[in-house]
């Protein structure tokens, strides 16, 4: 039971939609450096290339043995969640790892909240995650070996989808709750077919989704959480990297509360 035989995900192939920036690319980040093979995925093309070359230059520097390789898709589209998994088989045969990140936000005013965005949101953040899932699902099954390694999947939902934000973004609170619920929907269909679902309930993190909100209101959201800061890469990276490891194997059906305790308060 030595930390690496527990914690290694050396050699497992990983998926991450929106792995080119943000959580995800701290998410990718942390599975190359630790010695997995990542497929970066995200309709950004110029990013996602951008993102294997950084991290494949880290990977060769550092002696990981891990490496990245750049996947672009428009993840709202079902042909395409549909092309990545084929483009999968071709390559790999098999999937130990597949982090549902993709996601987009939108906050607007109640009065003035447009239809557009339930239908962005509700598309991206949920839908195509069950559509991209079940169709990587016989590589999942594919990469399981027994009850100590099956196959992963990893949610990235918010703690918005746990508490009601102070902040106008219905549908994007709504769609994460949905997908919490989801995640533990899978957790059941698939664990007999040896499969894990699990949910990381992301607070605050530096990203682009995140920058306006960090930026007018940093200091407030610092000052009000427990621990008195927002989350940082090996935050995100470590909560991956324990569920897709031999670490985490038992887990299924968690949300993971991944926000320094911000969602115990009221307010931030």
């Amino acid at each position: 039971m030595d930390l690496n035989n527990l914690f290694g995900v050396k050699g497992k192939i990983v998926l991450v939609t929106g792995g080119a920036k943000g959580v995800g690319r701290m998410i990718s980040e942390g599975f190359v450096r630790n010695g997995a093979r990542v497929y970066i995925s995200s309709r950004d093309a110029a990013a996602c290339f951008e993102a294997a070359t950084s991290l494949n230059a880290l990977a060769t520097s550092s002696k990981s043995g891990g490496s990245a390789v750049s996947l672009p898709a428009d993840l709202s589209s079902e042909s395409e969640c549909k092309r990545v998994a084929a483009e999968l088989e071709k390559r790999e045969k098999k999937l130990h790892v597949l982090v549902n990140n993709s996601g987009a936000t939108w906050g607007t005013q109640f009065d003035e909240y447009p239809d557009t965005a339930w239908t962005k949101l509700l598309t991206l953040n949920l839908q195509r995650v069950f559509t991209l899932t079940q169709a990587v699902t016989p590589l999942l099954e594919a990469a399981a070996s027994g009850d100590a390694d099956p196959g992963r999947i990893i949610n990235i939902g918010s703690i918005d989808g746990i508490r009601v934000p102070i902040l106008s973004t219905y549908a994007y609170s709504s769609s994460k709750a949905a997908l919490h619920h989801l995640s533990r929907h899978l957790a059941v269909e698939l664990g007999p077919r040896g499969i894990t679902s699990n949910t990381l309930a992301c607070g605050p993190f530096p990203s682009k989704m995140m920058a306006h909100t960090l930026e007018h209101f940093g200091d407030e959201i610092k000052d009000a959480s427990p621990v008195g800061r927002v989350g940082t890469p090996e935050d995100a990276a470590g909560a991956c990297l324990f569920l897709a490891s031999r670490a985490g194997a038992f887990v299924n059906g968690a949300t993971l509360r991944l926000d320094g305790g911000i969602s115990l308060l009221s307010k931030i």
